[in-house]
């Protein structure tokens, strides 16, 4: 979601007369677009604030900002407190950031972090960032309202609303037209995606505007129908509201990569319940029956957290037997730490000993980093179409890309360029990529 925002704000300044750099040392103005979501990202973020005060006593004039969640959440801490930086601007307000800049200008801090209802971005085509020129975002929906307990999301996105799918689909078709060939729907939660006639969810639509209505899997539908030679991908879904019909559209077009990011966050109907959730244990398990049952080459990845408020070792156990239960492709896998304002730091106690945590934390990693390897070696033997993305990290004699599965498959180079879509039979792995050759 932050590389496709950054794409959206490049566009806006392009239209305001800058140029894009590679090198932040010969930038008049730098933004750091930022997450929220973990401690972790905003220590990092800190971090790069301070390499580039170094680099604004060199240069005065060099204009600092810092776009996003840490945005909302920090304005006042990062302008006055810590002055390490000239502008604060939310998720929703980036239209503002010529203005803003002109402000700073003069001599004075800007800020903008004011959320919005209706903001979009529908009618700015980004700027792309990537530099593959294969694949690309195509954001569908912003802000969140789930109110996970852990997740503070909610409050510096705000509320969740969807785009217009007329301008989804020409945003896709355009991009298959410039010689992109793999796009991705993103949202906070792209099932819960609905447009009837207005961007904000409405919870309970009338017959009427829901006749009119476009759900996530007739807008994935439209977008796969743009070409088949179109990949369609998507991130990220919410257990509580992916349905069978999601799925069926994913099974009919071949263009629609069989991979899907389902995070689980703990294994334990408790947990579940206290981290507001939606569902439970056995909720989550029909919905991966449900894959298997209508895609079986469906490959699965997933969120967990290591030492939610009061998780007992049992409970910890329960999330090693669903992840064993389940197989999981790959995983993103957190210690928790508490998020201000959320409904986990105002209710519940950050009980789990970092200790307890960390050692959590590293069973959960040991076991999927297991199943990882696993489930690729069951793909050795295997031919996959693979879409060409550019060269390999290690070696300019071999090129990378991936599978409808969304695994890495690296193979000899030979004729083939970005773009091309190449057989490839597996012949070995590690625990993350594949290995193969081109086959006829």
């Amino acid at each position: 979601m932050n590389f496709s925002d950054s794409e959206i704000v490049a566009s806006i300044m392009v239209e305001d007369g800058f140029t894009t750099t590679t090198d932040f040392k010969e930038a008049d103005l730098i933004f750091v677009n930022t997450c929220a979501i973990r401690d972790n990202a905003e220590q990092r973020v800190r971090n790069r604030l301070n390499e580039f005060k170094s680099v604004k006593k060199k240069n005065p004039d060099l204009v600092v900002g810092v776009l996003g969640c840490m945005a909302e959440r920090l304005k006042s801490k990062l302008l006055e407190e810590e002055q390490l930086v000239d502008i604060v601007v939310g998720p929703d307000a980036y239209r503002d950031l010529p203005n803003l800049v002109k402000i700073v200008e003069t001599g004075q801090k800007a800020v903008n972090v004011l959320l919005s209802k209706e903001e979009t971005y529908a009618d700015i085509t980004p700027v792309r960032l990537g530099n593959n020129g294969i694949t690309a975002f195509i954001s569908i929906t912003r802000g969140c309202d789930n109110m996970c307990a852990f997740c503070v999301v909610p409050f510096t996105r705000g509320r969740e609303r969807s785009r217009d799918p007329e301008t989804i689909v020409k945003e896709a078709q355009d991009l298959f037209n410039l010689g992109y060939r793999e796009v991705t729907l993103l949202g906070q939660n792209v099932d819960s995606y609905l447009w009837t006639g207005g961007g904000l969810k409405k919870y309970n639509p009338t017959a009427e505007e829901l006749e009119g209505s476009t759900s996530f899997a007739q807008l994935m539908e439209r977008v796969a129908l743009v070409d088949p030679k179109l990949r369609v991908r998507f991130s990220t879904s919410h257990p509580k509201d992916m349905q069978d019909d999601v799925l069926e559209v994913m099974a009919k077009y071949p263009n629609i990569c069989n991979y899907i990011h389902l995070p689980v966050q703990s294994g334990n109907t408790r947990l579940l319940d206290i981290m507001n959730r939606g569902y439970t244990r056995e909720w989550y398990m029909d919905r991966i029956n449900a894959i298997r049952r209508i895609i079986p080459d469906c490959a699965i990845s997933t969120d967990v957290i290591a030492g939610f408020c009061s998780e007992t070792e049992e409970e910890h156990a329960d999330t090693l037997s669903l992840m064993e239960w389940v197989q999981y492709d790959f995983a993103y896998m957190f210690m928790y730490s508490e998020r201000p304002k959320t409904l986990a730091e105002r209710k519940f106690k950050d009980d789990v000993p970092e200790d307890v945590k960390g050692r959590r934390l590293t069973e959960i990693v040991d076991l999927q980093q297991k199943m990882s390897l696993a489930s690729n070696q069951r793909d050795v033997g295997k031919t996959f179409e693979v879409l060409v993305e550019g060269l390999s990290k290690r070696s300019k004699e071999h090129l990378s890309g991936r599978n409808s599965q969304n695994k890495v498959i690296i193979f000899p180079k030979k004729d083939y360029k970005p773009g091309d879509y190449v057989m490839v039979k597996v012949h070995s792995c590690t625990a993350a990529t594949l290995l193969g050759d081109s086959v006829e």
